[in-house]
């Protein structure tokens, strides 16, 4: 580079040009590294003190090296930790001694000579003309990569370290890790691969061009590339959810009724689906219906499995499904892969029983419930019976309902209802006495039973997780009450009980609770408690095709 520099000045620009072409970045970015490796070279020649500046024309190749000196306030000598360094900077009084026209910003430029590079210095302009183009070409990668995250790219493998592949895409390089690999897949250097860029990051080793084969939108845009229909939009792919090189769900919709998304992604004879099957390594591919009411939605998504019962808990995002006895293990799985999948496709987190397992415990809390009110009201099996065929199913309803809603009962009358709502009420009062017998025994301070929305089995419940006083309300937060998931092995996810849990509070009303005893404690202000108006949506959101986590 030093007898590029000093010898031929056109030879400098053809240098740049090339180094431009090689790299694909512009060639004023290699010019600018070179002038500042220049820049460098002289102060290191001249001295570090000195501000000297390298421009070459990008005509000629004409380099030209002056050294400058700036004016500034005379408040700057003053207020620098160290001599101001004279060589760069002049005092505006300093300059007025020789200038009269000075003024603060003004630069005096002196020309200096050309002169040849040392050894060190070569190999020092060497390194930081490398370093920036370098720096240019990963921008440049970083900049084009990063609005293709979404996209299936095609590349050659160039070369496989501890089970992760590191992909040449031509203009850039990317690597499919281990957990983002279809199992049991092999590739050799050479091979040709498609893939899927799921995120460009930056990184200080350069930007990291991340792809996947196990991703969830790899099989969505290999079915955009088979199927006319969903590269057009006619036909929506709303969720996938794959077992990578085994099994997948995918969950499709129709925006025009006379087109069936199904079929249409099959194919003729399946041909449109064996096309990506015979790309995943022969992975099975179930292509469901969706369907905005999310029961009809999780009974498709159990598809091969019949299901003759759903049960939701929207608050837990949990739902129960009753199948028949002969088809459990079909709507479990192999190794539970059926329902875990259908769980990812949906959300929700599925639990699976037999229509003779829901009717045993239909059953059992039958008899629970007669017992309770046998105990609880004094009465005996047919009055206990009664009121649970009715549908009560605590000792509250029957104490506090309107007393028609008793009296109305087949075989009751007014008085009937009078004395089992009284029985009632004289059970509960004991019952609380009980419970604040044993507040006050687990310690629990009064104070905490004024805080709205805390009953005395409330209050007992919080005694026993130790939870004592209004400040250690106060310092929870919501899934302290109502338990959390944390990831276990094989991808499924452990239950942590929380001090609440029996209650089924909501996450709005855990945290309402823990605010209020915050309120008390003065951490916040009652104002903060007032719900904000609710935003209005401008539209619902793309449904994404990441696999959705479980529950």
């Amino acid at each position: 580079m030093a007898t590029g520099i000093s010898a031929n000045r056109l030879e400098l620009l053809q240098i740049a040009d090339a180094v431009a072409r090689e790299k694909s970045i512009e060639k004023e970015v290699v010019i600018e590294a070179i002038e500042e490796a220049m820049q460098k070279a002289a102060r290191s020649r001249y001295g570090a003190e000195h501000d000297i500046r390298v421009k070459i024309d990008l005509a000629t190749g004409e380099m030209n090296t002056k050294r400058v000196v700036t004016v500034v306030e005379d408040s700057v000598r003053d207020n620098l930790e160290e001599p101001m360094n004279t060589y760069a900077l002049m005092t505006l009084s300093d300059a007025l001694k020789t200038d009269k026209d000075a003024f603060v910003g003004k630069t005096y430029e002196e020309q200096l000579p050309p002169f040849e590079l040392g050894r060190v210095q070569t190999q020092m302009a060497r390194q930081v003309v490398t370093g920036k183009v370098r720096e240019a070409e990963r921008e440049r990668q970083y900049e084009e990569y990063k609005d293709r995250v979404g996209e299936i790219i095609n590349g050659v493998v160039k070369r496989v370290e501890y089970g992760n592949i590191i992909v040449d895409l031509g203009r850039g390089e990317g690597v499919v890790r281990r957990d983002q690999a279809i199992p049991r897949e092999m590739f050799n250097i050479g091979d040709r691969i498609r893939s899927y860029i799921y995120d460009v990051r930056r990184e200080a080793k350069g930007p990291q061009i991340m792809l996947s084969r196990a991703h969830g939108g790899f099989m969505a845009k290999l079915f955009a590339q088979e199927v006319p229909e969903v590269y057009d939009g006619v036909i929506e792919i709303r969720a996938v959810a794959r077992d990578p090189g085994s099994r997948a769900k995918m969950a499709v919709v129709s925006n025009d009724s006379s087109i069936d998304p199904v079929g249409a992604c099959v194919g003729m004879r399946g041909s449109r689906v064996q096309a990506v099957v015979a790309e995943l390594q022969g992975e099975k591919i179930d292509i469901i219906q969706w369907n905005p009411d999310e029961a009809t939605f999780l009974v498709n998504a159990l598809a091969p499995a019949e299901v003759t019962k759903v049960m939701m808990d929207e608050e837990e995002e949990r739902v129960e499904v009753v199948v028949p006895d002969e088809q459990l293990s079909l709507a479990i799985g192999r190794r539970g892969q059926n329902v875990r999948l259908a769980s990812q496709l949906t959300g929700w987190q599925i639990d699976i029983m037999t229509e003779t397992q829901e009717s045993e415990r239909r059953q059992r809390e039958f008899t629970e419930r007669t017992q309770l009110f046998q105990e609880a009201l004094d009465v005996d099996e047919v009055i206990a019976q009664l009121l649970v065929t009715e549908g009560f199913a605590t000792v509250e309803e029957v104490a506090y309902v309107d007393e028609h809603e008793v009296a109305s009962i087949e075989g009751f009358d007014e008085a009937t209802a009078e004395e089992l709502q009284a029985r009632a009420r004289e059970y509960l009062d004991k019952e609380a006495a009980e419970l604040d017998a044993k507040r006050r025994e687990l310690g629990v301070e009064d104070g905490l039973l004024e805080i709205e929305g805390v009953t005395l089995p409330i209050a007992v419940a919080l005694g026993k997780g130790d939870v004592k006083t209004v400040e250690d309300l106060a310092g929870l937060v919501p899934d302290d009450l109502r338990g959390w998931f944390e990831p276990g092995k094989d991808g499924e996810r452990v239950r942590q009980s929380g001090v609440l849990e029996t209650f089924t509070l909501s996450p709005d009303d855990a945290e309402a609770l823990i605010m209020r005893a915050r309120v008390v404690m003065g951490w916040v202000e009652a104002s903060e408690l007032e719900p904000e108006p609710e935003a209005v949506e401008e539209g619902e959101a793309d449904a994404g095709l990441e696999p959705q986590n479980e529950g």
